[in-house]
């Protein structure tokens, strides 16, 4: 992809070809239009007014300082559907003006998700070191205004200053450096000649303000340290609130959208755009994602990484996009849930469950089904003949009869399941017992007549039975019907495979505090390393995904071998978190 580092020229050369692509796509555009909401609300007031002359610019900016989560797919979705469905343009853009926190493995992580999620920003890719000298060129102009000054306070000091939200603050004893000194002292920061944190330059504005963020905010700090796109050019960084609006403005972004927590430094950015006077786009705050049963913040994803509560960002249980999509998780479940949940002014705490339908009612219609035990025990069919093996016709996908149907082999040695079979059977269990009957999966119906246990622990090895064979499924002679029906693989046809059993990362819905590592529940991941798959699951690739009938979607880990195949569970086919609140209840 095409960078661009010279600040506004090269987005004022490119105007002539986005009016060009605004019109050609306007008309296939407005056959995709989504409901509207406040956002939309205010971009087609705009549009009908010509307030930015009929031009939609939005941008996705995350900070490449660790790896997207699930909220960050709620922005992309947001930023770049409405640059889309409004025949508008959407630029990536990373605002990386913290060399210390930076790492080009972000930025990398951040372009895969963004396209795997299903969004191409094309050649606008940007960074806001592109912007460093046009930033410090608008520093200066502040400074030449009277409005921004060098300060020799240190952090505690400037805290003290600062006030409180019922008090005001107090002004800087450096407040009143005449113009040229501060030119010169801005001058020698960038230059390197004052060590870390022992200058800033702020904005002048009011330290009596009751909005904290104007009370004279830090632009730049000292930081000698190297930029990963940089290297050692500069010695002196801008602060995220001093480069963000400026950002935006260079870009000529018509709507400038993000979360609630930027709302009161709206009033910061506006007061610099005003102050510059440059391109002033239209901030417009929503609510962020808040979802149950993990947590958001990048310092406690960094924390469950580093210490090794999980294995790396792209852990399954993790909520980062990564994660997600090792897990199995697909971008059209998550675009369809970003729809779903939708954007409000509000902060609530979105259940997770409405995540994981979303990804089941996507896997129900594209998923192949296939039969997979997962705690095997042996099932011996006595009056099935050893040397037979029959060919069982099985549907793939009942969602979507043009998925077709597929060959399994039925033999005498089966696996089925250890929870579907009990010794002593408790009420209303309708699966294998001692003198009842069960129905095997696209197979015949079986009845149990004994049971072999390993002489030293008691535990159940082998399950004898009979086959009933005019009872072949789908055949015109089978007429009995039994309650129960179960899966099954046959042994001699198995494929041996691993298969990582995830659960939620925390026990609670809020995990948040100071003891939020406490809630991390111990059971978010069982391996189990003796499954038994169907013979069609020996071939399969990284990422497939199948719904093994009766246990939940499941998908095909990076770690698979051809001599080990290791698949994730996605999801199970319901909530079963809802039935384990509902009897803890």
């Amino acid at each position: 992809m095409t960078h661009y580092h010279d600040g506004e020229t090269c987005f004022q050369n490119r105007q002539e070809k986005i009016e060009k692509k605004n019109v050609t796509n306007k008309e296939a555009n407005q056959e995709t239009a989504k409901p509207l909401n406040f956002i939309r609300e205010i971009v087609e007031d705009d549009l009908r007014t010509s307030k930015y002359g009929g031009k939609v610019q939005t941008r996705f900016p995350p900070e490449p300082n660790g790896y997207l989560h699930i909220g960050h797919a709620k922005s992309i979705c947001l930023n770049f559907g409405i640059a889309r469905d409004y025949s508008g343009l959407c630029n990536l853009r990373f605002d990386d003006t913290n060399p210390t926190k930076e790492e080009m493995e972000y930025v990398e992580s951040i372009k895969e998700d963004v396209l795997w999620l299903g969004f191409d920003w094309q050649d606008r890719e940007y960074y806001t070191s592109d912007y460093f000298d046009k930033l410090y060129e608008y520093a200066l102009q502040l400074i030449k205004q009277g409005k921004a000054y060098v300060c020799d306070l240190t952090a505690d000091e400037m805290r003290q200053y600062r006030g409180t939200l019922t008090e005001p603050g107090k002004e800087s004893p450096y407040r009143n450096r005449s113009i040229e000194d501060n030119i010169e002292l801005f001058e020698k920061m960038r230059k390197g000649e004052f060590p870390d944190t022992s200058r800033t330059l702020r904005a002048k504005i009011d330290m009596a303000s009751p909005n904290v963020n104007m009370r004279d905010p830090v632009m730049y700090r000292i930081l000698h340290a190297g930029h990963h796109r940089t290297g050692d050019k500069w010695r002196v960084y801008p602060t995220y609130d001093w480069a963000h609006g400026q950002s935006d403005s260079i870009e000529r972004i018509t709507h400038s959208i993000c979360t609630l927590e930027f709302e009161d430094h709206r009033p910061l950015y506006d007061w610099f755009i005003e102050q510059l006077e440059i391109h002033h786009p239209q901030q417009i705050e929503f609510a962020r994602l808040n979802l149950s049963y993990t947590v958001m913040s990048k310092r406690k994803l960094l924390q469950l990484v580093e210490e090794r509560i999980v294995n790396g960002w792209d852990d399954p249980r993790m909520p980062t996009i990564t994660g997600l999509r090792r897990r199995g998780y697909t971008p059209e479940a998550i675009r369809y849930f970003a729809d779903r949940i939708g954007v409000s002014k509000r902060e609530t705490i979105i259940d997770v469950s409405l995540l994981e339908d979303s990804l089941r009612q996507d896997l129900n219609k594209r998923a192949p089904r296939a039969m997979a035990v997962l705690r095997p025990v042996k099932v011996v069919i006595d009056n099935y003949p050893n040397d037979r093996v029959e060919e069982l016709e099985a549907v793939n996908n009942p969602e979507d009869p043009g998925m077709g149907t597929r060959k399994i082999p039925f033999s005498n040695v089966l696996y089925i399941e250890q929870d579907d079979f009990r010794e002593v059977p408790p009420p209303k269990y309708f699966r294998l017992s001692p003198g009842k009957e069960v129905r095997l999966r696209y197979a015949y119906i079986i009845k149990c007549h004994d049971v072999v246990k390993d002489s030293k622990t008691g535990e159940i090895i082998e399950i004898h039975c009979t086959y009933d064979p005019e009872t072949k499924s789908g055949g015109s002679q089978s007429q009995r019907k039994v309650k129960g029906t179960i899966h099954w693989v046959s042994a001699q046809h198995a494929v041996d495979a691993e298969v990582r059993v995830y659960d939620r990362l925390f026990r609670v819905e809020d995990p948040n505090g100071d003891e939020w590592k406490s809630f991390i529940n111990p059971d978010s991941l069982e391996v189990l390393k003796n499954c038994k798959l169907e013979r069609g699951l020996v071939n399969v690739t990284q990422q497939e995904r199948f719904q093994f009938e009766r246990l939940g979607y499941f998908c095909v880990d990076p770690d698979s071998r051809k001599d080990r195949v290791i698949f994730n569970r996605t999801v199970t086919l319901r909530d079963t978190w809802a039935k384990i609140e509902k009897a803890g209840a």
